[in-house]
């Protein structure tokens, strides 16, 4: 089944606070590094941006996928992270949206991730006109993952060792953007900082754990 052809955007201010929070927990993931794209010219919001401001897309630097590249990693990311009984899939929560985020900072963090993710977009689609004359997102979930099963692999064949690396790369951006949901949290378990009227304490396992117990 085809991928809508707009998929929803999600505001500015939420998709920065997704790049701020990621950054953290992707920073240490290792990554096939590359040259940063030289069209990216745009400057960065320093290091105190306003989190209170409703900013629209392109406000603070231009976003860089197209249309069919977006409706590739929309489907992508949907392979990915599916919706299930109790969580939502990836785009719905906008993931999509953070990854085009991620690859158009100007920041050197990102700026190794951008040639990659967008080179491996374009392979997959290549791949998918190959096989099944079809772009990606065009077909059907058995068709997309027998394409993803052959770059998924801890150890790819020589010919795919790209391809696989793009693959790493968008499922650990695909998993850190979902995660740092609301949605993705609670897929978790993971409830934050939140008011209690009582402390039970650690579990007994965990004080075992530690060798406090």
């Amino acid at each position: 089944m085809s991928a809508p052809a707009s998929p929803p955007r999600i505001s500015r201010r939420v998709s920065l606070q997704w790049v701020l929070g990621a950054t953290a927990a992707l920073a240490t993931r290792d990554r096939q590094l590359h040259a940063a794209d030289p069209v990216v010219t745009a400057k960065g919001y320093g290091p105190d941006p306003s989190m209170v401001k409703i900013y629209q897309p392109g406000d603070v630097w231009p976003l860089t996928l197209t249309e069919p590249q977006r409706r590739t990693a929309h489907a992508l990311c949907d392979l990915i992270i599916p919706a299930d009984d109790t969580s939502p899939a990836a785009s719905a929560v906008g993931v999509p949206d953070f990854i085009d985020e991620w690859i158009s900072s100007p920041y050197p963090a990102q700026a190794g991730d951008r040639r990659t993710i967008l080179d491996g977009l374009k392979w997959i689609d290549e791949e998918s006109q190959h096989r099944f004359q079809k772009p990606f997102a065009d077909l059907t979930s058995g068709q997309q993952t027998t394409i993803c099963d052959d770059i998924a692999s801890l150890k790819p064949k020589s010919a795919l060792k790209k391809a696989a690396a793009f693959f790493k790369r968008f499922r650990d951006l695909t998993a850190g953007g979902y995660y740092t949901t609301p949605e993705g949290a609670k897929a978790i378990g993971y409830t934050g900082n939140l008011p209690s009227g009582t402390f039970e304490g650690p579990p007994v396992e965990a004080l075992k754990h530690v060798g406090l117990m």
